[in-house]
């Protein structure tokens, strides 16, 4: 695969890592996030962002035959 689409799906890979970290720590500490008071919003902009992230990931794979690994 190209370098560049590479390095995309690299940073793709990491946002979605990032997100679910944040997803996980909504469920493990509910308390520590004192500037989320709605919960339920906060965890749906995380999934929103693996869900962007992921569908990235797959459109690259599609058109150009690689960068989806699950």
């Amino acid at each position: 695969m190209n370098y560049l689409l590479e390095a995309l799906c690299k940073k793709l890979e990491g946002e979605m890592a990032v997100a679910y970290a944040n997803v996980k720590a909504y469920e493990r500490n509910v308390v520590g996030i004192g500037e989320h008071p709605d919960i339920v919003a906060a965890i749906e902009i995380e999934v929103a962002k693996i869900g962007r992230a992921e569908g990235m990931l797959k459109t690259i794979h599609n058109h150009f035959g690689n960068g989806y690994k699950k």
